[in-house]
């Protein structure tokens, strides 16, 4: 009987745990847009990167046009679908643009992603800005 109610619990606390788990964003993901592969990385220190065509744009520093930039992100879990703000400073002036997008665990290396570019938070994946992401091993 002991073993049955040990079982019992162990099977509810990992279906708890699992539940209440926070999505792991860290790492390199892949995409396909309209047959163009791109990359989208979260690294553990907060800083994240597009990747397109062999050129990078974000990560700790970059430049465009001549100014030099980082990209951060910041994730809120707490709301469904997930919302992901990429955040670009300028460094010489600190000034922020925020892109504003939803994300949506498949499985854990797997997510519906969306992403807009007029400053407004998407609010379903059915755009033409959204895209399935799957995490690099």
């Amino acid at each position: 009987m002991k073993k049955i109610v040990l079982l019992v619990l162990a099977t509810v606390l990992m279906s708890t745990t699992t539940k209440n788990a926070k999505p792991n964003f860290i790492g390199k993901w892949t995409g396909d847009d309209n047959k163009e592969v791109g990359y989208i990385t979260f690294d553990k220190e907060g800083y994240a990167s597009f990747e397109m065509q062999g050129q990078v744009l974000g990560g700790k520093e970059f430049d465009i046009n001549g100014k030099k930039g980082k990209m951060t992100y910041v994730i809120n879990t707490k709301t469904n679908p997930i919302q992901v703000d990429f955040i670009i400073t300028n460094l010489d002036t600190g000034e922020e643009k925020r892109m504003l997008c939803i994300a949506e665990f498949i499985d854990k290396n797997t997510m519906n992603f969306a992403l807009n570019f007029d400053n407004i938070r998407p609010k379903d994946f059915l755009s033409k800005d959204a895209i399935v992401l799957t995490r690099e091993k």
